[in-house]
């Protein structure tokens, strides 16, 4: 935006408030998963770097935005983002009925999405502030999401891996005092197009309750189940759990969910899964931070991984900014499937890896 701002029409841009942003994210991972003879996608479940011991574009990303002015309460304001993703991790943000043929019926390995698109209106006069978010957003509070820069590390965790997505819908954000907020939503359910006929497609409510504390050193979301605490300036730590299930589960493609790669439970009907999740960091210098990341993950059925076993992760890594426009996290990654061969295409039961991403910002 500097150059933008530096240009003829530089003080109209600024009094509008729209920005236009984005960033470039590269990575590569070395693997002790080897076995990709009987699939290229070795990794998994570790994502978003499915495939082994390459370089991958992860994300080339521009933002269009407007951000309301929640700092004032004397007048009723009003905001958007409109978001563009190319790259591998398209695979991971994509709606069943909205640029979704490149991976369900083409399964392309680099494709394009559009996470967020959507409009606030900020409303001072209710409680200590409401802002209304109608349209397609990323799912709601947790300790990672989709976008590079958003994240503590270069991989994900296995929670949030089969976490939510994105959803369409709208979206209250209400400050009740300086310790509560209240976050209440209608969607149409979870990664699916509004206009997709699909069985996930229909009424879903989204309820969040959110307490922080006086001192501003815990934050704890309830229905999330996330808890943020803040021993001092340089340690932070960040605790999420979870449980979810699907109803009627099939272990197979079906006229309904038709597609014929992905995971499948090993028994049909009631197929649950919960974990629970650590990142721990410490600052060790004005421009970098070290963090640590444990997990516990149980795929009772098979649903969200192809492999009814119970998971453990865990990665240590560094955040460093050497300039403002540039990120640079190597990281180790360690996981475990006790039950049954996950890695390795359903090989090994360890798996270990050395990964860095790039992210350069313009």
């Amino acid at each position: 935006m500097e150059a933008i701002y530096a240009g003829p029409n530089g003080k109209a841009w600024k009094k509008s408030r729209i920005q236009i942003y984005g960033w470039e994210d590269f990575s590569w991972n070395v693997s002790t998963s080897t076995n990709t003879k009987r699939g290229p996608n070795a990794n998994f479940p570790l994502i978003y770097d499915l495939r082994p011991n390459r370089f991958e574009q992860n994300q080339f990303v521009l933002y269009i935005e407007r951000v309301p002015d929640e700092f004032q309460t004397d007048h009723i304001d009003w905001g958007f983002r409109i978001s563009g993703v190319y790259g591998l991790d398209y695979r991971f943000m994509i709606s069943r009925g909205l640029f979704s043929d490149q991976l369900l019926k083409h399964n392309n390995y680099y494709g394009f999405d559009m996470p967020m698109v959507y409009f606030d209106i900020y409303i001072p006069q209710i409680f200590k502030g409401m802002n209304v978010r109608i349209g397609r957003i990323i799912s709601e509070p947790d300790i990672e999401a989709q976008l590079a820069p958003n994240n503590l590390m270069p991989s994900h965790s296995l929670v949030y891996g089969f976490d939510n997505y994105t959803q369409t819908g709208i979206f209250t954000t209400t400050k009740i005092n300086d310790q509560w907020t209240v976050q209440a939503g209608i969607s149409n359910g979870t990664d699916v197009a509004l206009w997709q006929d699909d069985p996930g497609n229909q009424p879903t409510g989204t309820v969040m309750v959110q307490w922080t504390a006086p001192n501003q050193k815990d934050s704890i979301y309830a229905i999330v189940g996330t808890w943020t605490h803040k021993f001092n300036d340089k340690i932070y730590t960040a605790t999420e759990g979870l449980y979810m299930y699907m109803d009627d589960a099939k272990t197979h493609p079906t006229s309904a969910v038709p597609f014929q790669s992905g995971s499948f439970p090993v028994e049909p009907g009631y197929a649950p899964e919960w974990g629970i999740l650590n990142y721990t960091m410490f600052r060790i210098a004005p421009s970098a931070f070290f963090t640590m990341r444990n997990e516990f993950y149980n795929d009772v059925v098979g649903s969200r991984t192809g492999h009814a076993t119970k998971y453990s992760e865990h990665s240590i890594g560094v955040t460093w900014w050497p300039d403002k426009i540039i990120t640079i996290r190597p990281e180790l990654r360690f996981d475990h499937s006790y039950d049954t061969p996950a890695f390795d295409n359903g090989t090994r039961r360890n798996q270990l890896t050395a990964s860095m991403d790039f992210i350069v910002h313009y």
